[in-house]
């Protein structure tokens, strides 16, 4: 599953950190090379890949409500099964996000990317790199957001950030930043709205 349309670049020099891209066994297996710990929690049954596959080739057909489906039925099988805190919930809705994303549902995808940020934090830590990643993750998810939708939606994603990471980590700082331009282009549209009437 790619994006439907290239994310823009990045004006600021800042890393982007793109939304999950073709999920297929391949993408399960790489993390089969963490520490035995970390492996065991991470193992992926063959039905649950099986599964993961032929959603990603669902959605690769352009029917992405069907797969988005797919995908809502395997979260509630997989949560069942391992629990909400479990590594192999959080990448079934990891994969929720990212079809949510290519159907360009901006606060959808948004919210279920939070959401498993912050089940990183709790699962894996908030100093693990999934973790750090995942919220890199969403910011530049974040930055391709309509300028419309982008204040709410950053607002919610700054409360995320400084939680798991705390006010002064770079993306955290990164986000009062962008949300500071945001507000005020708002308040120079608005005035030459007003100087007009």
């Amino acid at each position: 599953m790619k994006p439907t349309e290239p994310m823009p670049m990045n004006v600021e020099h800042e890393e982007l950190f793109h939304p999950w891209g073709t999920v297929t066994p391949a993408f399960w297996d790489s993390r089969q090379e963490e520490h035995p710990a970390e492996q065991l929690r991470t193992h992926i049954p063959q039905v649950l890949r099986g599964r993961l596959t032929e959603i990603a080739t669902t959605a690769a057909a352009g029917r992405l409500p069907d797969a988005a489906w797919m995908a809502g039925r395997l979260d509630t099988d997989v949560t069942a099964q391992y629990g909400p805190e479990h590594l192999n919930t959080v990448h079934v809705r990891e994969v929720r996000a990212h079809l949510a994303y290519l159907a360009g549902d901006h606060a959808t995808s948004l919210g279920w990317y939070l959401h498993t940020a912050r089940l990183r934090a709790t699962v894996q830590g908030p100093g693990h790199p999934d973790t750090t990643e995942a919220t890199r993750r969403v910011y530049s998810l974040w930055r391709t957001v309509p300028d419309a939708d982008a204040p709410a939606l950053g607002a919610e994603l700054l409360g995320v950030v400084t939680d798991i990471h705390g006010p002064e980590a770079a993306v955290a700082r990164r986000t009062r930043r962008r949300l500071q331009a945001l507000a005020g282009a708002g308040a120079g549209a608005s005035q030459g709205v007003s100087g007009i009437t």
